[in-house]
């Protein structure tokens, strides 16, 4: 449980940043030892950054978090993201731990470089250089829009439609879900059988086999 003091601290931490990096970056707090991993943020600022607030859910990461158990789990600096409506944001996601070295909370610092990055096309595309493909992360808004997100990734990662994939192929798919902590989402299962056309029974033989 993260205390009153530590708390507090993170809390003013979270808008001192946001006061230093200005208006452009949102800083957020997700609490890990909340009851509910569903409303993880305990503090926000510049929340229309991505258009968050106090009391929503957690992203990819906090998920990964929440499942990792006791693997080792390290920083994560400067990385690219994206928001619902199409922002682009260097990320940067910081693991807080207790007296234990136990992961109670993390600290994410989100800076919107939508127009940097328009800059810099058109400085690349002014000098005829190509410009590196990126694959950014999304940032959901909600937590259904979450698992949406983590289902078509999963797909994407076999490589093929749901349709004409084996049966090898959907296990792959299932720990992949398993693995960026998809089913730690309340009634994640009946929308990934829906996803994936198998039963609730099937789905559980193939979490077996993927956790195997």
């Amino acid at each position: 449980m993260m205390k009153a003091s530590d708390r507090e601290f993170y809390t003013r931490l979270v808008k001192d940043l946001a006061g230093h990096f200005g208006s452009s970056t949102e800083v957020v707090l997700h609490d890990l030892t909340a009851r509910d991993p569903k409303h993880s943020i305990a503090a926000l600022e510049n929340s229309h950054v991505t258009g968050r607030k106090v009391g929503d859910g957690p992203s990819h990461i906090v998920l990964e978090a929440l499942g990792a158990g006791k693997k080792e789990l390290k920083d994560r600096i400067s990385y690219f993201t994206r928001t619902a409506d199409g922002k682009m944001l260097k990320s940067s996601t910081i693991y807080l731990r207790d007296e234990k070295g136990e992961v109670i909370g993390i600290l994410g610092i989100n800076t919107d470089i939508s127009l940097t990055m328009a800059m810099e096309k058109f400085l690349h595309e002014f000098h005829t250089q190509k410009e590196a493909a990126r694959e950014p992360e999304p940032i959901p808004v909600s937590i259904s829009d979450l698992l949406d997100t983590l289902i078509q990734e999963s797909i994407h990662m076999v490589g093929k439609p749901v349709s004409l994939m084996s049966k090898d192929e959907k296990v792959k798919a299932i720990r992949f879900l398993n693995d960026s902590g998809a089913f730690l989402i309340t009634r994640s299962g009946p929308k990934v059988c829906e996803a994936f056309g198998i039963s609730k029974y099937t789905l559980y033989n193939y979490l077996d086999e993927a956790k195997g």
